[in-house]
């Protein structure tokens, strides 16, 4: 029996197996019919030889050509909404309405869209022109990026189509996309939808390749390998991690996005304030999706007072109340089972669920647990803090009961990089001294401070910064969300010095109408765009 095909040059064709697979349905347990191809390294050595030759073609190809291939491969997702978001649904347990059909296609859609229009505007390129010394530089293509996308967003980003895979093509890479286990079929459907507009486009078919799953020497080999320019991850901390420092030792540039549990302070204030509607927000975001998002609160710093031990009963209730939803995967219900423990052997003890253990489970039918809501006191926390901040991810939380606001201080002064951290306060200004003394040492532990909100949703802004210190990601500089930002990820610094005119790239031109800084007689200048 063949299993599915693999892309490679332009071709679907059948693997070089080491193996095979079959997903399973989240939301039944039981596996699904169609089987997929572990690929030895004979694929892997093909997808790298194709994307380097790939590579070199796409510098002479004008960058109106990527941002046409974008804009049609958007509008063939759109045109395949049913397709696409039946099998991801059957793959993951999402429901198609409204978290796939109504808020992830037209993030993923909408992406792409921004990244051609970054790509026709060439102004990331940071184009720079010494007239007086005759010196030309602009950020380039750094050459075939391999992207390893998550399994709990099949489509805003997969490999094949999600946030960098636009960013890498909108900057002018080739894409070596390993798709996700879990959602195997989707990545498929995607693929496919990715050919017919690169064939419209008229770009290299080596542009987007795409492997179903490679053994784990054969990932080590591959984001060691010469021939790629970088590295795109989403996923677990450790196997991130693993990748990361093979990469590190060959100098390829890694970006990834490997842990985060949130870090949420409410401030005594906010607290007499609006606790209850607080708690709503609290159990509301931290649900939303089992809690399946590297974004969720994971951690909820609240004072040791009446107040606050009515607003962790409170949460404890509405966890209780809520429906748990369907986990991802079979590991994913593991591996928030073993965390939930973790926290529970150093110390932490139940808000949430009446019994003492999370078992038995809510639902045998699908991969779910019990929602979860565990406390800890700030002493107890700072004792074993590096438990403490085990990641839990799914439909779980752990509340950290602080003495006072030196004690917060502290407690924040011991976390690792977040990408996230929020910190509710009063709106009459009784807490603003408190702030003045948190967000300073929080400020320096997350990538994105927020103020009176959850840090759940990830805004498709080119304000936003969907990164953070480590391991929230492999380099506290760049984002993973917002473009233009995230194209640099994927782009080298091309310097020209003294090349003749008509040698250099359009945008280094002297008559180009792009934004572009100039230095005539020692004065710069930045060019409108015509």
């Amino acid at each position: 029996m063949h299993t599915t095909p693999v892309l490679i040059a332009g071709a679907w064709r059948q693997a070089a197996e080491s193996g095979r697979f079959q997903p399973t349905n989240p939301s039944t347990a039981a596996a699904i019919s169609r089987t997929y191809p572990v690929s030895d390294w004979r694929d892997c050595e093909a997808v790298l030889e194709a994307s380097a030759h790939a590579a070199v073609a796409l510098r002479s190809y004008p960058a109106e050509s990527r941002a046409r291939f974008l804009e049609l491969f958007a509008d063939a997702i759109e045109a395949s909404t049913d397709a696409l978001c039946a099998l991801a649904h059957e793959e993951t347990g999402l429901p198609v309405q409204p978290r796939l059909r109504n808020v992830e296609l037209p993030r993923t859609t909408g992406q792409l869209r921004t990244a051609a229009k970054a790509a026709r505007d060439s102004s990331w390129a940071q184009a720079i022109i010494d007239t007086a010394a005759n010196i030309r530089s602009m950020r380039g293509p750094i050459g075939p990026v391999a992207i390893f996308g998550p399994n709990n967003f099949p489509l805003a980003f997969n490999g094949v189509a999600g946030g960098d895979f636009a960013a890498a093509i909108a900057a002018g890479n080739p894409v070596i996309a390993k798709a996700h286990t879990a959602h195997p079929g989707t990545c498929h459907k995607l693929a496919s939808l990715a050919c017919q507009a690169l064939d419209r486009a008229g770009l290299p078919a080596a542009m987007v390749q795409m492997l179903f799953a490679i053994s784990r020497e054969d990932g080590y080999r591959m984001v060691s390998d010469q021939r790629l320019g970088a590295v795109a991850f989403t996923g677990s901390r450790r196997a991130g991690l693993a990748l990361k420092q093979i990469a590190d030792k060959v100098g390829t540039p890694f970006y990834a996005e490997l842990s985060s549990i949130n870090p949420v302070v409410i401030l005594p204030g906010a607290l007499r304030e609006r606790g209850p509607e607080l708690a709503e927000e609290f159990a509301g975001s931290c649900l939303m999706g089992s809690g399946q998002f590297c974004t969720n609160p994971g951690l909820i710093i609240v004072p040791a007072s009446g107040d606050g031990e009515r607003f962790m009963a409170h949460c404890g209730e509405l966890f209780d109340h809520a429906k748990p939803g369907t986990l991802l995967s079979l590991g994913t219900e593991q591996s928030l089972k073993q965390a939930i423990a973790l926290l529970r052997e150093a110390g932490a003890t139940l808000v949430s669920n009446a019994s003492d253990t999370i078992e038995p489970k809510p639902d045998k039918s699908r991969f779910c647990l019990p929602n979860t809501l565990l406390c800890v006191s700030g002493q107890r926390f700072l004792q074993d803090s590096v438990v403490f901040q085990t990641e839990v991810f799914g439909n779980a939380a752990l509340m950290v009961v602080s003495e006072n606001h030196e004690q917060t201080a502290t407690i924040l002064r011991t976390l690792e990089g977040n990408l996230t951290g929020s910190i509710y306060s009063s709106t009459t200004g009784v807490d603003d001294e408190a702030y003045d003394g948190l967000a300073p040492i929080l400020r320096e532990r997350v990538g994105r401070l927020l103020n009176d909100k959850m840090p759940t949703g990830v805004a498709v802004s080119p304000a936003m910064n969907h990164g953070g210190p480590f391991p929230a990601s492999g380099h506290p500089g760049f984002t993973a969300v917002g473009v233009p930002t995230s194209l640099i990820r994927f782009s080298k610094l091309d310097c020209y010095d003294n090349v003749r005119h008509y040698r250099l790239p359009p945008l280094l031109q002297d008559e180009n109408p792009l934004k572009t800084w100039r230095s005539v007689n020692g004065n710069w200048t930045r060019d409108p765009i015509n």
